[in-house]
This record gives C-alpha cells, sequence and structure tokens, in this order.
C-alpha cells in the first residue's frame, strides 16, 4: 500500500486495486479512518478530531491529485507522494 503523504504525523495511503469510492486510508497511532475523496466523508473508523481535521483541510485543496494518485494505484500504476 503507498503511502501518499503524512499529514501532522498521520500516514495516508492507497490499495493497490481498492474497492470503490475513490478514497485513501489515514493512519495515526491505532486509530485508522477511510476518507472518500469526492465528498471528503468519513466512510469508516475514527480518527481525533484535530487529525482529521488537518487531514480534512489537506486533501480538500489536493482532491484532483487524490484522484490522480487513485487511478494510478487502480491500474497497479506507480503512485507519488503529493505534498
Amino acid at each position: 500500500m503507498p503511502t501518499i503523504a503524512i499529514v501532522d504525523g498521520v500516514r495516508l495511503m492507497m490499495y493497490w486495486n481498492d474497492h470503490a469510492p475513490p478514497h485513501f486510508h489515514a493512519l495515526f497511532a491505532e486509530h485508522r479512518v477511510v476518507i472518500e475523496i469526492e465528498t471528503l466523508t468519513v466512510i469508516e473508523s475514527y480518527l481525533p478530531r484535530s487529525n482529521l481535521r488537518s487531514v480534512l483541510r489537506w486533501a480538500e485543496s489536493r482532491q484532483n491529485a487524490l484522484h490522480g494518485v487513485w487511478r494510478n494505484t487502480q491500474a497497479y500504476l506507480p503512485s507519488r507522494t503529493i505534498k
């Protein structure tokens, strides 16, 4: 599972050939969350509020890049990190 970014200590990743809808995974300590790219809604699990807020703020301005990485990982193409 490629790491696409680290935001305030939260590791953001996408799995190769993962299920729809397009989403990314965020891991912080023992917490895990799945966030839909298009709506930036939490699909499942939990992340502490301050960490979730940072991740959502970061993702909001990078939705196009996140969609691009999603397409690449679904096609088993090399992914890139997003700054």
